[in-house]
């Protein structure tokens, strides 16, 4: 079985993507900062976890609009994309509570809702559904890199 067909499933990978990054970005800054030896970590993890951060949150997004979860749900799925290892927990927690279904709502029922039609053709396109995915990525993660790092 395909990883891409269980919504449970990829939350699981892109969440636990979006930790293992984190760990490399605060090693990295642990050596820029503290130690003072080199910047290299953040060069490489900073870039790498910006963009695995942005998939995150399209892959959050997707999910909540095929699980039909509520605004306030899908706002603390994107959220817990801040703090460090968060998406862990709110994996677990959707995932204990019922929130991840092993397989594709929007494959088995007719779209209702307006995003779900978009979504509902792409998941049954599989091939242009990926496509759309990584484009999605890559133009926010452009918007992103012209926007600049955020200021603190």
């Amino acid at each position: 079985m395909s990883p891409l067909r269980s919504p449970s499933r990829v939350h699981r990978i892109v969440a636990t993507a979006e930790a293992v990054t984190w760990t490399g970005l605060l090693g990295g800054m642990f050596l820029k900062y503290v130690t003072e030896t080199t910047e290299l970590g953040v060069s490489i993890f900073g870039m790498l976890h910006g963009i695995v951060f942005i998939a995150y949150c399209v892959t959050t997004t997707v999910v909540a609009i095929d699980q039909r979860w509520s605004t306030g749900r899908l706002i603390a799925g994107l959220a817990s994309s801040i703090p460090p290892f968060l998406t862990l927990w709110f994996e677990r927690y959707t995932r204990r509570h019922g929130l991840l279904a092993p397989t594709w709502r929007l494959l088995e029922e007719t779209p209702t809702r307006p995003l779900e039609r978009p979504l509902a053709w792409l998941l049954h396109n599989p091939v242009r559904g990926v496509a759309a995915g990584l484009a999605s990525v890559a133009a926010l993660t452009a918007v992103a890199l012209v926007v600049g790092p955020p200021v603190g």
